[in-house]
């Protein structure tokens, strides 16, 4: 089943499925130094490596990994790699100044479910941005994580009048990313589909002061504040009145 993180038990699957099972009994086996409190973080990038090294891991990352080719997948994918030669040189006696960085991966993980779950929400509940908005769908491609060049837009939609809107999911800091990001996939969006100019929208949990201010000016961007609630229900069993 396809997620937006990258899962060791789906990477030792297709591992067993490509005919690499000793490859990824090794690496299930192998020694990770002591300093690493996660270890299967740090082989992830032992995982990665193989699947690259066998051409394999567009076909990992189709299957598996959908938050393979977004910021957070890059840097994910960066840092998996970068464990992996910490652990070598750490079994080889070389110690570096850095402590080892696999202890946010649960929370990583947290946030990429999260931020699935949130954008699955508004694709199917578009009207509680906007009324008159819907998805946008060319042929069989939909506007879920729609590919542009460089990036997936969380949410491509088409709003009542047929123009664009781009909207993008914030769940962690950074008003610069944010905004930049979205200018980029508007611009590609105009470019590319000839349907005039998009709008966007950035949807987030909190709305900075700092966020507010930088989209203050620009033309076409505008910000909503989403809020999760909790209902508790009691489950009766069957044949209870």
């Amino acid at each position: 089943m396809k997620s937006p993180s990258f899962k060791v038990a789906d990477a030792f699957s297709f591992a067993g499925a490509h005919g690499l099972q000793a490859e990824a009994a090794q690496i299930q086996a192998m020694e990770v130094h002591p300093t690493f409190k996660t270890p299967n973080v740090v082989r992830k990038g032992y995982l990665v490596e193989l699947f690259e090294a066998r051409g394999l891991m567009e076909a990992f990352v189709e299957q598996y990994w959908s938050g393979r080719h977004t910021d957070a997948g890059e840097r994910r994918h960066r840092k998996f790699l970068d464990l992996k030669l910490r652990n070598e040189r750490r079994l080889d006696g070389e110690l570096d100044d850095e402590m080892p960085e696999d202890e946010d991966e649960s929370a990583e993980e947290q946030r990429f479910a999260l931020e699935a779950d949130l954008r699955d929400f508004l694709a199917a509940n578009l009207r509680v941005i906007e009324p008159g908005l819907k998805l946008y769908r060319d042929g069989e491609q939909d506007g879920v994580e729609f590919s542009v060049d460089g990036g997936r837009i969380d949410i491509l939609a088409i709003d009542q009048n047929g123009t664009p809107v781009v909207i993008e999911l914030k769940l962690s800091k950074g008003r610069n990313r944010a905004i930049g990001q979205l200018l980029y996939y508007m611009g590609w969006v105009d470019k590319n589909l000839g349907r005039g100019r998009s709008r966007g929208v950035i949807v987030a949990r909190d709305i900075p002061d700092d966020l507010l201010l930088a989209t203050q000016g620009v033309s076409g961007v505008s910000l909503y504040r989403y809020s999760v609630s909790m209902v508790v229900e009691a489950v009766r069993f069957p044949g209870e009145a």
